[in-house]
């Protein structure tokens, strides 16, 4: 299996050997988070944190990020204070999943020391820090490690246990070899685990998912499997219905990697029949159930 390398916001793609020649089919975005790296998802994550409400994260539609900008400039042209510059790194990062970088780096320097008077607060300059470490991965301009390093070790000080997780998670993500790339998830898989702050604990589902593309691209398949099953029972165990049927593609995904097509097969279409009955269409069940079928007797 050759994976290929991913940016924020594309889909993997995964080359597999076929009777017949190599097939290419798209690896699908997780839920809730960046995957690993090339990432297990594309999708982008949503930080957590405290200090960031419902009513924040509600202003978010990662598939339509210009829409949430128009939203985020709402919301701080009625704010102040710590809540102004945190719906500021929102829509930094709003601005960057549109491609408008200059504009996010923009914004993300007016948040710095040297922009105002006195140190920020704990939680904008993890925030900015944070941002900018994502922002230089989708635009390639420079190095993203320092920044997202800086925002885990600020948050870690200041005990924003959610938003520490969410750097480490970047750190996985550009991690430069598979290998690394375990080890990354590993870490943050550690920390979500061992987190009071229950939207710190919400990243393990994620950051599972991540470790098992990881495991999947450093070529131990069967260790992914086992950490795939361990994703979707999070997500069903939190009642999360249209996580639990991702991470229900992601198990029947590995089983075919593995040569255990009637396994993997009867799991999509079982996948299938629950998103017809929720009127959902799913290019990705569709796409592997046609590559599972297309060997078999008519």
């Amino acid at each position: 299996m050759v994976g290929l390398p991913v940016r924020a916001c594309v889909e993997w793609i995964v080359s597999l050997p076929q009777a017949g020649g190599w097939v290419a089919i798209p690896r699908r975005p997780a839920p809730g988070g960046c995957g690993s790296g090339g990432t297990g998802q594309c999708r982008p994550c949503r930080p957590g944190g405290r200090g960031m409400s419902d009513d924040v994260d509600a202003l978010w539609n990662f598939d339509d990020p210009a829409g949430s900008a128009e939203r985020f400039r709402v919301a701080i042209a009625g704010a102040d204070g710590i809540e102004r510059d945190v719906l500021t790194t929102h829509l930094a990062r709003a601005l960057g999943l549109c491609g408008e970088h200059d504009e996010a780096e923009r914004l993300l320097n007016s948040l710095t020391p040297g922009a105002r008077p006195g140190a920020p607060p704990a939680e904008v300059a993890v925030r900015v820090a944070l941002e900018r470490g994502r922002l230089r991965r989708s635009g390639g301009r420079s190095d993203p490690e320092p920044p997202l390093r800086e925002a885990a070790e600020l948050a870690a000080a200041a005990g924003l246990e959610a938003l520490r997780i969410d750097a480490l998670h970047m750190l996985a993500l550009i991690a430069p070899t598979p290998q690394e790339q375990v080890a990354a998830n590993r870490t943050a898989l550690r920390a979500a685990r061992a987190a009071v702050d229950p939207g710190a604990r919400r990243w393990e589902a994620s950051v599972l998912n991540n470790l098992g593309c990881a495991l999947v691209d450093a070529g131990d398949p069967d260790s992914a499997l086992a950490v795939f099953r361990q994703a979707q029972r999070l997500r069903h165990d939190a009642g999360q219905g249209r996580e639990e049927q991702i991470a229900r593609w992601m198990v029947a995904w590995t089983l075919r990697l593995l040569g255990r097509d009637a396994q993997a097969l009867g799991m999509q279409r079982a996948l299938k029949r629950d998103l017809l009955a929720a009127g959902i269409d799913d290019e990705y069940v569709d796409a592997e159930i046609a590559l599972l079928t297309r060997h078999q007797p008519s």
